[in-house]
């Protein structure tokens, strides 16, 4: 019988919980990119905005949390950027935007900065 460390399971644990968050990343800039191609009146991109909110939304309540063991200077970067890309989203929506790009780099930044 094999005994496994706990270390090891938390290891385990963090990096596929960073995998899922890069995963999730990716889907909302491929929605987001096929919005942008199809253009801000689609279906793509009401699919594309709500997929985006709804994750940043998940996001910003996880960094929010007390149970969080992020850095509080990261967090609250990252709340930042949350904010911004929900309100970037929200003026897509209501069609005071058109700039699907600025929500894609900034996502693709956040995704290769997840390790």
């Amino acid at each position: 019988m094999y005994k496994i460390a706990y270390e090891d399971i938390r290891t385990d644990s963090q990096l596929d919980a960073k995998a899922r968050e890069r995963e999730i990343i990716q889907r909302s800039i491929d929605l987001l990119a096929g919005a942008r191609d199809e253009g801000t009146d689609s279906i793509a991109a009401v699919e594309a905005l709500h997929f985006t909110i709804r994750v940043w939304s998940v996001f910003l309540e996880d960094l929010a949390s007390e149970d969080n063991q992020l850095p509080d200077e990261l967090r609250a970067n990252l709340i930042s950027i949350g904010i911004w890309i929900l309100r970037a989203a929200e003026a897509i929506r209501q069609g005071e935007s058109h700039d699907f790009d600025a929500l894609i780099d900034v996502s693709e930044i956040i995704k290769d900065g997840i390790r």
